[in-house]
């Protein structure tokens, strides 16, 4: 019984600290932000009838925007999993 409570009474050690931070949650947010928003912004474009051909699939912002938001995403992603805070 007296272990119990001195490992709860002592500092965590370098292993028994958590793996992310707040800092890396609220980065985890916002890559997942983005990656939402580039796939809404990627959906659409479609006709009512197949046989009409529909320009806007070929609009700047399925072409452009939202391939930069979704690799951004993904960037800030790669960054919040990687990311330590300094001592």
């Amino acid at each position: 019984m007296s272990k119990l409570k001195q490992s709860e009474n002592s500092e965590l050690t370098p292993n028994q600290q958590p793996l992310f931070r707040k800092v890396n949650y609220i980065l985890i947010g916002v890559g997942i932000s983005f990656l939402a928003l580039g796939f809404i912004l990627l959906a659409g474009g479609g006709s009512d009838d197949p046989e009409v051909f529909n320009p806007a699939i070929f609009d700047a912002r399925r072409l452009v925007v939202a391939p930069i938001l979704l690799l951004t995403g993904l960037i800030v992603e790669i960054v919040a999993i990687m990311y330590r805070a300094k001592k």
